[in-house]
């Protein structure tokens, strides 16, 4: 929604709308099921996902429409998805679009994609361009995102498509040149990990269905995605800890949410008040940083708060990016002027 491109190439949505959008339409995407209630309905588990999606096809068809591809965004975009036909991960990127149309597909249809969570949504099912694409979440293959972007980064580097960089090819593995000059902000979107949910004893009883329905959760898929998050967390603080550069990583991630602020689905309006309290009180908090010995993140002394840090991102960033539309007129003056003596 940030990235799509309205009549005048302008963001279609800002941050403030996208948070009124989920507020006001998150109950009709996620409605209470089941004799059961917002919980769940663990008979309805056996035979199909909790919700049929329509309402959330809808919606997002409403708001993006059916005609924006992936090669229009307004910046370079990276979206995870899991092919199931496949059993392997599918990444749709803005640099694949614009070079291999069979990847140009509709913002809808990888919206629908990358949202499709096992037992929650459907999986998603399309064919662009002649290629077939069978659809799910795309936190089954990471549900932290960010290593696959700086992966792709890398790699569009490494084989010249940025002009901004120039470096020797590393294939695309990370490369510490590219890691000292780029500034990296990891948004998660909340984290029960802190909790103690579990412990060994009494998982050690579980048989399949303890493993995937226990005391209101799916420990399996607890399991995976946390691990699967904090592994990219672990990875990128050691990069850029051991490279003296840990000031261009921020993660702001609320990793203590309790009982039902945890829930990926539950709508209801007090929930969802109770979420927009949370992530306010979390830019107040201090920079927290990825202890290497613990793993665990502590809040780093001295350092400004997440809103300020936040801030003063934004404007690098715009620093940059008119530092380097400056440099591209620069370069079309000198063209222009060499072309014409």
């Amino acid at each position: 929604m940030l990235a799509a491109p309205d009549v005048n190439k302008r963001p279609l949505f800002t941050a403030k709308e996208i948070k009124h959008f989920y507020k006001t339409e998150a109950p009709k995407i996620f409605p209470p099921s089941g004799f059961f209630g917002p919980i769940t309905d663990p008979f309805k588990l056996l035979w199909g996902p909790k919700y049929d999606g329509k309402y959330l096809r809808k919606i997002v068809e409403v708001k993006l429409g059916k005609e924006i591809k992936l090669s229009t965004t307004l910046t370079n975009v990276v979206i995870p998805t899991f092919d199931i036909k496949l059993l392997q991960p599918t990444i749709f990127t803005t640099y694949e679009a614009k070079k291999n149309q069979s990847f140009n597909a509709l913002l809808y249809d990888i919206c629908i994609g990358t949202t499709a969570a096992p037992t929650y949504l459907p999986a998603h099912g399309f064919i662009n361009d002649g290629e077939e694409f069978n659809l799910l979440d795309g936190g089954v293959a990471a549900n932290n995102p960010t290593l696959v972007a700086m992966t792709v980064v890398t790699k569009e580097i490494s084989q010249g498509n940025n002009p901004d960089y120039s470096l020797e090819p590393v294939g695309v593995s990370l490369n510490p040149a590219v890691i000292k000059r780029s500034k990296i902000l990891s948004l998660g979107t909340g984290s029960a990990k802190n909790e103690h949910l579990y412990d060994a004893r009494s998982a050690a009883k579980w048989g399949v269905l303890g493993w995937l329905l226990n005391q209101g959760s799916n420990p399996l898929v607890d399991v995976f995605t946390q691990s699967s998050g904090d592994m990219v967390d672990y990875h990128l603080s050691v990069d850029t800890q051991s490279l003296s550069c840990e000031d261009n990583y921020l993660r702001i991630q609320a990793d203590t949410l309790t009982g039902t602020e945890a829930s990926t689905d539950l709508s209801t309006k007090e929930n969802l008040d109770r979420l927009v309290v949370i992530s306010t009180e979390l830019l107040k908090k201090p920079v927290s940083r990825t202890n290497l010995q613990t793993g665990a993140r502590e809040p780093v002394q001295n350092r400004r708060s997440n809103e300020e840090e936040l801030i003063s991102f934004a404007k690098s960033l715009s620093e940059e990016r008119k530092l380097r539309l400056q440099n591209y007129l620069s370069s079309l003056q000198t063209i222009s002027s060499q072309i014409i003596s």
